[in-house]
């Protein structure tokens, strides 16, 4: 009897495709070029990985996102070299700032040309170092295989994130030996901590039980530890009976309908969220990195808290904050360690936290994201309200580009399940959630997938558009259109003197004739009282949508907590006075950019 080892030979080309096969990996997004043109011969010659030709290499990182954060599977992509290669820089970035695990295959001119500037050469892997977890540059077919394992070994492990293979074009037609991931090494070489010390867990649960004005910071990283980290998070919630807040990023990892969640926190963050941060006695950090949209001022951020900082990336402890208890593991690993912990501390001090919660109901009550919807005009808080409302029975997934649009997404769009949020945290890129959908769509063809965009950013990868037509990729893009660069143009207004220099869009679009154009379906809407029809229109369509919702021009979002300010210096939105944006400012004058 002859035992398959699925140790053979065959081609450069062929091993990139059968390493997608046997990694689990069912959709490419790509772009054909002439230094990888092996591999789309490969691609053409089997079923079983379906190639998405995107529009822009840019889109194809977007989309692999999309796919990525909607599954928790690693995305990939796959793009030529020189401008291929540079076009996926931006993705490349945005994945490692939001620990996204992507995997990117890019084209190399021959090794023999390699360094003489040939056609579409360029030094990918220089290029890519600073914003990949790891990459690799081929120089020999018989290393192929093994480096390609370890691609997505690293892409998927600990703290998640993009990966670059870049692969020279002899090297895709060399034939060499392909061995399998279950007879490869790739995985021994890096190993990331997933059980914190049992120590620490004692401790930190002896600190959370000591704790009158307590607080759970959570954020992406409870989503990227999968479903179950999201169900113990839940756990821990409601035998503590904690508050919880979360970064962009951590939102659905708690259900926005659950009785001790406050919102998020941040910048554009609630009221309770802020103050709660800013006054608690024991904070409790899951997976979140105290970056700067949530600590403001850093040396007036929660400057009476002992902080627990859970992670599994032993860089983020005390990159920004110095922490009391650092806790280095999986989320999911640590929570399940915590909650068996707190159950065996049996039940605690009875009426401990009543003044706390007291104190959250009236900063709660402070209703900082209220709004009033009054005339014809729509209000872009009102839009995205109502689209919420008319979506959330269904299996709807959010993705969104960067600006105004965004935070208004967040805050009042309610997302009771993780993986249902799709945005660009960290490097903050406009273009994101047009192909990001797309990538979502491919991965859930049944579900309803919307990007709420913005005027500006939606145009900047707007010809995805073919893409999603061709595919038949139902995507819904609701733009909240106010003519303005939404988000510049509040700073602007609030910290330059409403200089408004360069943040109005003269020329923008007929979206629905765009629409059109591509194939699609175009909606607008002008009226608060014609939303509602328009939405339902637009979710009843099986085809992608333009929905062009024209909102308030000079709609501000808030609250606001300027930047360089602590979270008790919040502008809100009956606030945002000239006397509340004159402390905005520095004593210079200058404003707090």
């Amino acid at each position: 009897m002859t035992i398959d080892t699925g140790i053979r030979k065959m081609t450069g080309a062929q091993m990139v495709v059968q390493a997608m096969k046997d990694h689990g990996v069912e959709h490419l997004f790509g772009y054909p070029g002439g230094a990888v043109l092996p591999i789309y011969d490969a691609l053409f010659l089997q079923d079983d990985v379906k190639h998405i030709l995107v529009r822009h290499e840019q889109g194809a990182g977007h989309a692999a996102e999309g796919y990525a954060r909607s599954t928790g599977k690693p995305g990939v992509m796959l793009v030529t070299s020189g401008p291929g290669a540079t076009n996926a820089v931006t993705p490349l970035q945005d994945a490692l700032m939001d620990s996204i695990p992507l995997v990117c295959i890019t084209g190399q001119v021959p090794t023999t040309l390699i360094g003489s500037d040939a056609f579409q050469e360029c030094d990918t892997v220089g290029i890519t170092r600073p914003c990949t977890k790891h990459n690799w540059l081929v120089k020999s077919v018989e290393d192929l295989a093994e480096i390609l394992h370890e691609a997505f070994h690293v892409a998927t492990s600990g703290r998640p994130g993009p990966v670059v293979v870049d692969i020279p074009k002899d090297v895709q037609f060399a034939t060499g030996t392909y061995t399998p991931p279950s007879q490869s090494r790739a995985t021994q070489r890096y190993q990331p901590r997933l059980d914190a010390e049992a120590g620490r867990i004692r401790a930190a649960v002896e600190l959370m039980r000591s704790a009158r004005r307590p607080i759970l910071y959570t954020g992406g990283g409870v989503i990227n530890s999968g479903p179950e980290a999201s169900r113990l998070l839940r756990q821990l919630v409601e035998m503590t009976g904690f508050p919880i807040t979360s970064t962009l990023m951590g939102l659905g990892a708690y259900p926005a309908s659950g009785e001790r969640w406050m919102g998020m926190l941040g910048m554009h963050g609630t009221f309770e969220a802020n103050m709660a941060m800013h006054e608690c006695d024991v904070m409790i950090c899951v997976g979140a990195r105290f970056d700067d949209r949530i600590t403001g001022r850093l040396d007036a951020f929660s400057p009476n808290s002992k902080k627990i900082h859970i992670d599994i990336d032993p860089s983020s402890i005390n990159k920004n904050v110095r922490v009391d208890l650092p806790i280095i593991g999986d989320v999911a690993h640590v929570l399940e360690a915590m909650v068996s912990a707190w159950r065996e501390g049996g039940p605690q001090e009875a009426g401990r936290l009543d003044e706390w919660n007291a104190q959250i109901q009236v900063w709660r009550a402070r209703n900082s994201l209220a709004f009033r919807q009054e005339g014809d005009v729509i209000l872009p808080q009102h839009a995205v309200k109502r689209l919420y409302e008319l979506t959330k029975d269904r299996k709807t997934f959010i993705t969104t580009e960067v600006g105004q649009h965004q935070m208004w997404a967040a805050q009042f769009y309610g997302f009771e399940e993780p993986n249902r949020w799709m945005t660009s945290g960290g490097l903050g890129t406009m273009g994101y959630g047009l192909p990001a959908a797309l990538g979502v769509q491919i991965a859930h063809p049944d579900a309803l997938v919307i990007d709420i965009a913005g005027d500006a950013s939606v145009q900047m990868t707007m010809q995805e558009m073919s893409a999603a037509v061709q595919y038949g990729a139902p995507i819904k893009i609701f733009i909240l259109n106010n003519q303005y660069m939404g988000m510049v143009r509040q700073w602007q207004q609030l910290l330059h003197g409403n200089r408004l220099s360069n943040s109005y869009s003269e020329a923008l679009p007929d979206f629905v004739k765009l629409a059109e154009a591509y194939g699609g379906i175009g909606l607008r809407v002008e009226k608060a009282g014609d939303l509602d029809a328009g939405i339902r229109e637009m979710i009843s369509v099986d085809r992608p949508v333009i929905f062009d919702c024209c909102v308030q021009n000079l709609a501000n979002c808030f609250p606001m907590i300027p930047s360089g300010k602590a979270h008790n210096e919040m502008l809100l939105p009956d606030e945002a006075s000239d006397d509340a944006v004159a402390n905005a400012i520095d004593a210079k004058g200058k404003a707090l950019v």
